[in-house]
């Protein structure tokens, strides 16, 4: 039995609003497509991408690095004896071991571990393998920077005058003239107090007997 005249016009009608959905879903998709291409292309002419700027550029990301430790160096040229031993290191004398001692706990607060070690194979006294261990030792003991009266202790054992004015009570004076990270002075507060408790304990003990 053949199908109604109105159930195939039906059927026409149900492919008709089909293929009137694909073709506008199919509109808005190319939509879609030409805006993000758009979005793209903007964005191409008003931000070039970072490949293209190491393109242009490739030393771009090296000079970063080098204005930011060129800015650390001058940081610690504020302390006299910090610019007296870089001076030194950069004629190549040798700074003597407490010298290096000093010069590697302040200045591992502002420099990379590479260029403090590239600062420390200057001196003729050391060479690189002898310079890294003292590093790892400096940073896996956590030491403070050593305050003068250290500083002065230490020069005493060797030739190499590490303070170029001793007479000045500010030459040397690190925690004036340099402002280390934050985690160095809490570092110091703890390490007070510590002492404090070491001390009444000891005075307790005393006491006791």
């Amino acid at each position: 039995m053949s199908r109604s005249t109105t159930d195939q016009q039906s059927d026409t009608s149900e492919e008709l609003k089909t293929v009137k959905q694909r073709a506008q879903q199919a509109e808005q998709r190319v939509e879609e497509l030409e805006e993000r291409l758009q979005a793209v292309e903007n964005s191409r002419q008003t931000q070039p991408s970072k490949d293209n700027e190491r393109q242009q550029n490739p030393s771009s990301s090296d000079s970063d690095d080098s204005s930011s430790e060129q800015e650390a160096l001058q940081a610690m040229r504020n302390e006299p004896m910090m610019d007296h031993l870089l001076n030194a290191l950069d004629s190549r004398q040798d700074i003597g071991h407490y010298g290096r001692l000093v010069f590697a706990m302040i200045g591992h607060h502002f420099l990379s571990e590479e260029t403090l070690l590239q600062w420390l194979s200057k001196d003729p006294g050391t060479n690189q393998n002898e310079a890294a261990a003292l590093l790892r030792q400096v940073e896996g003991r956590n030491y403070n920077p050593p305050r003068r009266d250290r500083i002065l202790a230490w020069q005493s054992q060797q030739e190499f005058p590490i303070l170029p004015n001793p007479d000045d009570p500010d030459c040397g004076n690190v925690y004036r003239n340099l402002k280390f990270p934050q985690s160095v002075y809490e570092h110091i507060q703890e390490y007070q107090e510590e002492k404090v408790q070491a001390e009444e304990h000891s005075a307790e003990v005393a006491d006791s007997r």
